[in-house]
């Protein structure tokens, strides 16, 4: 296994800042064949579409908003959504380069005729991508019953957007041309992700390799909920060699004193009631609990779904969601690689309840120098996932690589849109700003601890592993041509 400061030497995502940066931070089942065939099948636009609002923004911008709200709405969260959004960002980006050039596509080239319509190209792409990868069968009879419909209704929604986005192009050679590109692009992107590993209908668990029941190793949370996509880390990586490639170090000994002092921060800062957190500190912890997929790719939006250049909206856009799905396959292949355990189970043993995965209540880590605390809760639900690494500090760390890649700077001055406690659930209502790449990536790491979610080592090793995920996806893939 790669020791952690070999990884640290080889982030350069804008190189010597972000290496210091992360240095001087470590010191402190069955997949559907139905879906399969559904993909290459021809879309049969409904006789009575529901009418169409297209979002604001240009070709790309609303494409994207379309996919981002299909993917969440059919009630995906991030580690399965990011799968998604890759696959249309992909087939865009793809085609939008075969006419505008200037960029290597990320998969096969497209022959493009002089004049093709990239708004037209735009709607095809993303349109047959989105069709062809949410057919009723991908729906989970077991979602939420407003969820499961909403799912039922994608394709006729597509269709409407679909007719409303054509109308409002001019008919004639460049708009039949602009389709040909993107369909074409499209049926790329299925063809190369077919038996890509990914599993359906939506949300759904699977099997992996178990641990003997002991201290450490991970144990089903409160409330109980099935093991989140497992499958998730063993889906095909986009760019990436393998899901392996920059596999954290282990977790610290039970017996260690490292671990002893994170025991000690989470217990004292992430309980629910009777924590040393401010009230600020608890309000940025809940911030962070808003839907990553909408908080980051509103950012590109925000960043390029306003101009007239498509070009660099859809490369955006596929840095993102690219980058981001390597990077959350990544850490969900670490987590159920390692599964270790989560700080309420740890702190609280009688926590666990019949999970099938060993005795009630669950054990004490052994350690003489913790005081494990019954009632124990942390301030967030704890996600049905293993704890290391932390899923948050991957995604975020990757998305700071990406736009200081876009920016060019690691001085990003961004807004970032996160959860209100004030507002209705899954807002985006509140506002914060980064200057700098390494602000987000700090913040990622003290929020997930004042939420009760993380210790703060699973945080550092998953800003890590996004690190390295970001700077290797960039440099091997959406690259300028020669």
């Amino acid at each position: 296994m790669r020791p952690t400061r070999v990884l640290l030497a080889r982030v350069v995502g804008i190189p010597t800042s972000f290496s210091r940066w992360l240095t001087r931070l470590l010191v402190v089942v069955l997949a559907l064949a139905a879906v399969a065939a559904t993909a290459q099948a021809t879309p049969r636009r409904s006789t009575t579409t529901a009418l169409a609002a297209l979002p604001p923004g240009n070709t790309v911008a609303q494409w994207n908003q379309i996919t981002e709200d299909t993917v969440v709405g059919v009630g995906m969260l991030a580690d399965e959504g990011f799968i998604y959004m890759a696959y249309v960002s992909a087939a865009v980006y793809d085609a939008v380069v075969a006419i505008e050039g200037g960029f290597e596509p990320y998969g096969p080239a497209i022959n493009a005729p002089a004049g093709a319509s990239l708004d037209a190209a735009v709607v095809e792409a993303a349109y047959r991508t989105l069709w062809a990868y949410f057919p009723p069968e991908s729906c989970n009879p077991a979602s939420p019953p407003a969820v499961y419909a909403f799912c039922l209704g994608v394709r006729p929604r597509l269709d409407a957007f679909y007719e409303e986005a054509l109308a409002s192009i001019l008919d004639g050679p460049a708009k039949k041309h602009g389709q040909m590109v993107g369909r074409g692009a499209a049926k790329n992107i299925i063809a190369l992700r077919s038996d890509d590993g990914r599993i359906t209908p939506i949300g759904v668990t699977s099997s992996f390799p178990t641990m003997p029941p002991g201290p450490g190793v991970w144990r089903l949370t409160p409330p109980f909920a099935a093991p989140r996509t497992p499958w998730v880390g063993n889906v095909e990586p986009f760019v990436l060699r393998s899901l392996d490639q920059f596999l954290p170090d282990s977790p610290p000994s039970l017996q260690s004193e490292h671990w002893v002092a994170a025991f000690d921060e989470i217990k004292a800062y992430g309980a629910a009631t009777g924590s040393a957190r401010t009230d600020e500190q608890t309000a940025v912890a809940k911030f962070w609990s808003a839907n990553v997929v909408r908080q980051y790719n509103r950012v590109g939006r925000d960043l390029s779904g306003a101009g007239t250049n498509l070009l660099e909206a859809a490369r955006l856009l596929a840095m993102i969601n690219l980058v981001g799905a390597d990077a959350l396959m990544s850490g969900l292949h670490a987590k159920y690689h390692y599964l270790f355990w989560r700080p309420v189970t740890a702190i609280d043993p009688t926590a666990v309840t019949a999970d099938g995965f060993g005795p009630v209540p669950g054990y004490d880590d052994g350690n003489a120098a913790t005081v494990e605390e019954t009632g124990w809760r942390p301030l967030l639900t704890t996600p049905n996932h293993p704890e290391y690494p932390a899923a948050h500090g991957v995604i975020t760390s990757a998305m700071a690589g990406v736009f200081s890649s876009f920016l060019g700077t690691n001085q990003i001055g961004l807004d970032i849109h996160g959860f209100d406690p004030a507002g209705p659930p899954g807002n985006l209502d509140k506002t914060e700003h980064f200057d700098t790449a390494a602000d987000l990536r700090q913040e990622i790491i003290d929020a997930r601890l004042w939420a009760g979610l993380h210790y703060r080592f699973s945080s550092v090793a998953g800003v890590v592993l996004g690190g390295n995920v970001a700077e290797y996806d960039l440099r091997h893939a959406l690259r300028p041509s020669d």
